[in-house]
């Protein structure tokens, strides 16, 4: 049983850098939004309210670092940019969808457990 639980661990392990890279809040996000079509900056910004700028500009720059997002610069006036997902990129819709129907289910009863949670830290506080 200890070795199924350190080989679980070493893998486990192995993907972090990976996954910290995809999993996180705002990369989800632009990701799930870009899976439908292309947008500019600046759409989808506005689909991601409140995310701010400089958090916007730095995960699109991480996504295309990481080969999840292309960059396309539009010869307009003003200079427009265009930000599309990239075939790997689109190999993370499926668990995207996942992870977001899996959301829609089981929100209430999380939300549900957080009030347990809160309530019983403040009456022990109490």
């Amino acid at each position: 049983m200890t070795t199924d639980i350190t080989a679980v661990l070493a893998e486990i392990n192995s993907t972090r850098p990976i996954l910290e890279q995809v999993a996180n809040k705002w990369s989800v996000l632009i990701l799930t939004v870009l899976c439908s079509q292309p947008s500019r900056f600046n759409a989808i910004k506005r689909r991601l309210d409140p995310i701010t700028h400089k958090s916007l500009t730095e995960a699109l720059r991480r996504l295309e670092r990481n080969g999840l997002v292309s960059r396309r610069v539009i010869a307009s006036s003003p200079v427009a940019v265009e930000y599309a997902i990239t075939p790997l990129g689109r190999t993370l819709q499926d668990p995207f969808i996942a992870l977001v129907s899996w959301a829609k289910q089981h929100g209430g009863a999380m939300e549900l457990a957080q009030g347990t949670y809160d309530g019983r830290d403040s009456e022990e506080s109490a």
